[in-house]
């Protein structure tokens, strides 16, 4: 998904900001069952923080990698999506960061039988377990700038994860055709939902 341009963003706030460590500690004394109750939540919108997700799944913060994977991964379960932007939230703050394409990264998936009613369990780069199916589609877009496919995987809340080259040439292996409105379709099977990734007629 593009940056927006810095004229489009929200007016940047003083208040905002916050060191990363800060949203961190504001979290620590939530209830650890669970996770984050990001869905109920709706706190004022506070500015911009310098936190950005790469392509690659990389988080920065003032224009360097987090490297701490525990703090990755706490922000990751307090990120929600308004419209085409992204924000980290607390019970008592919205700080908006930047969102190279998706919000999260498939780096791997694991197979339970086969055709239609096979089961393709994801895992993300920040642990997140998810079940393609009915609720959590595989899509196949073409990026605009190499024109090679770029699939994807919806997670949660709109948000989708990338899926990494590996893992999709994994899942390729996995496919077949099937007819999708009368017309021919290469793609997988998942929990009895078919998820069309390319034209039969566009294969090589």
């Amino acid at each position: 998904m593009p940056v927006m341009p810095p004229d489009q963003r929200p007016p940047r706030s003083p208040d905002a900001r916050i060191p990363a460590k800060g949203i961190g500690a504001s979290l620590a004394a939530l209830p650890k069952k669970g996770p984050p109750p990001v869905h109920l939540w709706n706190p004022p919108y506070c500015g911009e923080i310098d936190i950005r997700i790469a392509r690659d799944g990389t988080w920065f913060h003032d224009g360097t990698p987090i490297g701490r994977a525990p703090l990755v991964r706490l922000f990751s379960s307090i990120l929600k999506r308004e419209g085409d932007r992204y924000y980290l939230v607390t019970p008592v703050e919205k700080l908006g960061i930047q969102v190279d394409d998706a919000p999260f990264l498939v780096v791997d998936f694991a197979q339970e039988g086969t055709g239609p009613g096979q089961r393709l369990t994801f895992t993300t780069s920040t642990e997140d377990v998810v079940m393609a199916g009915p609720d959590h589609a595989i899509r196949v877009a073409q990026n605009a700038e190499t024109g090679e496919p770029a699939p994807y995987l919806l997670i949660r809340g709109g948000m989708e994860a990338l899926i990494d080259r590996k893992t999709f040439y994994r899942l390729v292996d996995l496919g077949m055709q099937e007819d999708v409105d009368g017309t021919p379709w290469f793609g997988v099977w998942s929990a009895d939902v078919f998820f069309p990734m390319i034209p039969s007629a566009d294969l090589p």
